[in-house]
Formats: C-alpha cells, sequence, structure tokens
C-alpha cells in the first residue's frame, strides 16, 4: 500500500512538467474544438519507430528546425539568427502598414488548425508557437524563393545574409543540407501557414497562391530523384498538406479507389504462408505424376518429326511403352524410390502455377490479399541479364510506367538520380506514406523492387550503362549500398501494375530451363537430405554387387588388371 502511495504522489515530479499549464492547455484545446466543427486531418507524423532505428541521421534535422518537433535541439539553434534576419526582411515587405504583431496576431487565431496538423501533442502556449511559426515561415520562404526566380515568377536577389547559405546551383554544402532538413517528414509545417505569409505580402490570395505554386514547383523539381519525368502532375496548393506531400503527390501515381486493397503487418510469421503450402503438397497424394512426365515428354517430342525422333515415336506408340502406362502408377509412386523423386520431376517439368490455378479460381478472391514475404523476391539485375531480360529506361519516367515486355524480354524502369540527398528524400518519402496512406504503399514497393534487383556494384553498373541509373555518388558500390540500405515498410500490400512486373519477371526467369534445373538441384538435391540417402543407397547397392561380381568372377580378367609386380 505505502508502494502504491508513493508512486501515485512520485507522479507529478516529473521533470519539467507542469500541472498547471498542462490543465490550460487541454481546457484552451477542447474549447477550440468545441468552437470548430471541421475535422482537421493530421498530416505531420512522426517517423515510425521501426524506420527511425534503422538510419536516425536520415529523419533527424542536421542544420535547421522547421516546426516545433526539433526546435530546442541546441546543435540547431545557431540558425535562429539567419531565421529571425529573415523575419525581419519579411516586415519590411508587409502592406497596408501591418505589423510584424499583427500577423502573429492573425497566425494565433489559426492556433486550433495548426495544433490539429501534427500527430505529436504540442506542449506550447498559443502565442509561442505563433511566433515560432512565424519565424520559421518567414526563414523557409525567403529559401523558396530562390525556386521561384528559376521559375521567372520572382525578380529579386538573394539577401547578402542567406548568400553565403544558398545559391542558384545550389552547389553549396549548406543548400543542400537545408534541402535535406526541410524534406524531412518531422521538420515541416502546414502549407496555409506559408499561403497565409505570403497573402499579406500579396495584392491578392490569387497572386499570392501562384507566387506559392512557383516556389513548390521549382522545389519539387529539384528533389525529385525521378529528373526524366515529361509530364508533371499538377499542384494545387488549397489541397497540399506541407512541402514533403507536396513531393509525394507529385512522384506518385493516384490509384483508382477499387485498388485498394488489404494490408499485413510485417510483424507477422513470414512463413506461414510457406509453410501452409508445403502442408498442401504434403497432403497432395496424387500418383499420376508420372503419367503427366510422359505426357509432357510426348508432347515435347510430337512437336518434332525429323531423323531420330520419327524412330523414338515408333517406339513410343508401341505395344511395349504402352504397357508401361498401364503400370499400377498409384502402387509404385508409393515406393521410396518413386516417392522421393515425386516432388523434383514435378517442379523440373510442371509449372506451379498451374496446379494452384483451379484453387485460386475457386477461391476467387486471392487477388485482393496482400503479398507473401516470399513473393516480393526478385532476381537481381545481373541474374536476369544472364537469363536474357533486357533493360530500358521508361518514356515517361514515372513509378506508373514500371512494365515488363514478356515479348522482347524487356523491363522498363524509370530513370531515377541518386545524389547526396536521394537517401535523406527517399526514406523520409516511404515513411511519410507509411503514417499516411491508407491505400497501397506504392512508393514502398518501387524502393522494394529497386531493393531486390540491387545486390551488388555490378547491378548499379548495368542499370548505370542503360541509363536507368543516374549516379552523382562516388561509385557504383556506394548507390548498391544505398539501395541495399533502405528498410523494409512497416507493411505489406499490394501495388497492381508493381506486382504484375515482378510477377511476370518472375515467371520468365523461374520458367527457363537452366534456372529449374538449378533450383531444383538446390531445393531436391543438395537440400533434401531425403534424396542424397536415396543415392547413397544406389551407390551402395552398386558397389556390393559390384563386389560379389568380382567375388564369383575374376575381375582382373574381365577388366584386363595387370596383378602382377614388378
Amino acid at each position: 500500500m505505502s508502494y502504491l502511495q508513493n508512486s501515485m504522489s512520485s507522479t507529478p515530479n516529473i521533470p519539467g512538467f507542469d500541472e498547471r499549464r498542462w490543465v490550460i492547455n487541454i481546457r484552451q484545446t477542447l474549447e477550440a474544438e468545441l468552437e470548430d466543427d471541421n475535422e482537421i486531418p493530421v498530416c505531420i507524423f512522426n517517423v515510425p519507430k521501426t524506420l527511425l532505428s534503422s538510419d536516425p541521421d536520415s529523419y533527424t534535422p542536421q542544420l535547421v528546425a522547421v516546426g516545433p518537433y526539433h526546435y530546442w535541439r541546441p546543435e540547431l539553434y545557431e540558425m535562429e539568427r539567419y531565421k529571425i534576419a529573415a523575419a525581419k526582411r519579411l516586415q519590411r515587405k508587409l502592406h497596408n502598414s501591418l505589423q510584424f504583431e499583427d500577423l502573429v496576431e492573425q497566425l494565433t487565431r489559426l492556433d486550433p488548425k495548426v495544433r490539429a496538423s501534427y500527430h505529436k501533442l504540442l506542449d506550447f502556449s498559443n502565442e509561442t508557437l505563433a511566433w515560432m511559426m512565424v519565424i520559421d515561415a518567414s526563414f523557409l520562404l525567403e529559401f523558396l524563393e530562390i525556386y521561384a526566380m528559376k521559375e521567372g515568377k520572382l525578380l529579386t536577389r538573394i539577401s547578402s545574409r542567406m548568400a553565403h547559405l544558398v545559391d542558384y546551383a545550389g552547389r553549396k554544402s549548406a543548400h543542400n543540407s537545408i534541402l535535406r532538413d526541410i524534406a524531412m517528414l518531422e521538420n515541416q509545417i502546414p502549407l496555409f501557414l506559408l499561403r497565409k505569409m505570403l497573402e499579406v505580402q500579396s495584392e491578392s490570395l490569387e497572386q499570392a497562391d501562384d507566387l506559392l505554386l512557383s516556389m513548390l514547383s521549382g522545389l519539387c523539381k529539384e528533389l525529385t530523384p525521378f529528373k526524366m519525368m515529361k509530364v508533371l502532375p499538377k499542384i494545387h496548393v488549397s489541397d497540399t498538406s506541407h512541402l514533403l506531400d507536396c513531393l509525394y503527390d507529385m512522384i506518385v501515381p493516384k490509384l483508382r479507389a477499387n485498388s485498394t486493397l488489404s494490408e499485413i503487418s510485417e510483424l507477422e510469421d513470414p512463413n506461414e504462408g510457406k509453410k501452409g503450402r508445403e502442408g498442401d503438397s504434403k497432403d497432395d497424394d496424387d500418383p499420376g505424376y508420372v503419367k503427366k512426365l510422359l505426357s509432357e515428354i510426348w508432347k515435347m517430342l510430337s512437336k518434332l518429326n525429323k531423323g531420330p525422333i520419327r524412330l523414338i515415336k515408333k517406339i513410343l506408340v508401341s505395344r511395349p511403352v504402352k504397357l508401361i502406362f498401364k503400370l499400377p502408377w498409384t502402387l509404385l509412386s508409393k515406393l521410396p524410390g518413386f516417392a522421393i523423386l515425386k516432388q523434383p520431376v514435378e517442379y523440373f517439368f510442371f509449372n506451379r502455377e498451374d496446379k494452384e490455378d483451379p484453387k485460386s479460381e475457386g477461391e476467387g478472391s486471392n487477388g485482393d490479399k496482400p503479398p507473401l514475404v516470399e513473393e516480393i523476391t526478385v532476381p537481381s539485375v545481373s541474374e536476369l541479364s544472364n537469363s536474357g531480360v533486357r533493360f530500358l529506361p521508361t518514356t515517361a519516367g514515372n513509378i506508373s510506367s514500371i512494365t515488363f515486355d514478356a515479348k522482347t524480354f524487356t523491363l522498363y524502369l524509370p530513370t531515377v538520380s541518386l545524389d547526396v540527398n536521394t537517401e535523406v528524400i527517399l526514406r523520409n518519402l516511404v515513411a511519410y506514406e507509411a503514417s499516411n496512406a491508407s491505400g497501397p504503399l506504392v512508393f514502398t514497393r518501387y524502393t522494394e523492387l529497386m531493393n531486390g534487383i540491387i545486390d551488388i556494384d555490378e547491378d548499379v553498373k548495368l542499370l548505370r550503362e542503360k541509363g536507368i541509373i543516374l549516379n552523382h555518388l562516388k561509385s557504383d558500390k556506394e548507390a548498391a549500398e544505398f539501395w541495399n540500405g533502405m528498410s523494409k515498410s512497416i507493411r505489406l500490400t499490394k501495388v497492381p501494375f508493381l506486382d504484375k512486373a515482378i510477377e511476370e519477371v518472375n515467371k520468365y526467369y523461374n520458367g527457363r530451363w537452366s534456372i529449374k534445373a538449378k533450383n531444383m538441384m538446390k531445393s531436391y538435391v543438395f537440400g533434401s537430405w531425403q534424396v542424397l540417402t536415396f543415392l547413397a543407397a544406389i551407390m551402395f547397392l552398386l558397389l556390393m554387387s559390384l563386389q560379389a561380381f568380382c567375388s564369383v568372377y575374376s575381375c582382373s580378367r574381365v577388366f584386363r588388371i595387370d596383378n602382377t609386380s614388378g
């Protein structure tokens, strides 16, 4: 009892916890939400821990904090002087004798909408949060002016204070650092704040939206790894949540509503589906696999009618061979030797998909099920290239143009540019999609495809030579490590056009006889103790027969071995 009382009394004594301030914030939040009946969706999330643990630096700003999540980190506080300088310059641009405090007051009225945009509870007063947003938005708008200049929508010059941080060409290290930081999921501010800030500097909201649109277009062109996209989707400023959301909408194609499929957690046992299929194969006691084998051989030979093949056909239709077909294969297939050879024969000569088709047709809903972990596997670029697959960049240059042409054995992939910013951008797009998307994880599926086909630097080299990868990193090895380091999503979904391409690639690759033979030897010979035991028993019987033969007949005389010693 005393332990319970002590634990309860120690609860309020959390370092930095202010009970009165907490109560005031809760009361104000509830009152504000009662006044505003409009539901505001959350758009700025914390990075999921499963992704954050893989590479924390890719999700944590290193130079500048934008928004409340990382605002008070001491190592980022030195950028405050640049933010304040940007706010001073903004103050000089205000119209209609509007004061800076008036702008803060206007943003204070948007406090409930700002707080609702964040997934995390913001433990700040309304005034503190408003000042924070105004200062950060001032700095962000000044940085984005560079891209409005590139688009020809703004005729001005970079301020002297910002000149050593940013430039038009983006060659300065600080410029790239800022780009990486403002593309991070936890380093966003709502876009409606930027609209409001531009509105007070412009003659109308339409003019402000036009300027903001040019800023966003230029920024997304700079950040997108798909530099060869011919047609860029139109940006709707009023429907965009923040900068990362704008980039995501530009890169990721919109799927139709009826293509949204069910999802599966990665925490589930990935071997469950595999075990189920193995169990089905064990329960399947179909004795007709030998007949199927002979029928398959007959189909192959029936297409040929030259030379010795004609003689072989006559032999196959003779009475002794017909007698073989009439043997009791149901009983023979249960003998140890035949039973062991059943799986390799079925694997090598028959397609498993043919066996599963009736079942899938009966269920009628397998197409709506999320993929199993083993279905995501795909051969590497080197393996596919050696098997005859060609790689070409798509003409459209976007993710939705990924296809596999079974007639020409060509896999079409969009051109992707790799530079110092790409990893941070891709990881945060994956994190945003995992946190926000309710349907298929399209972009995550693309990264998993690239992760699957790239294993070593030779794979990167082949794609680079075909124009699919524009590698601005130090080496192909670094690019391979980049793709291999991309972490998986926290959940798996089916993306129709990507899954179709993956399925067709695997079908072509696994359908080749050389690959079937290799996989059969690996699975049923070298990886099966039953087959090895069977082969060892046959070898033992042969040696025993040879020994018995030599004990009756003189092996040295039969094989003409000279036993006389010099």
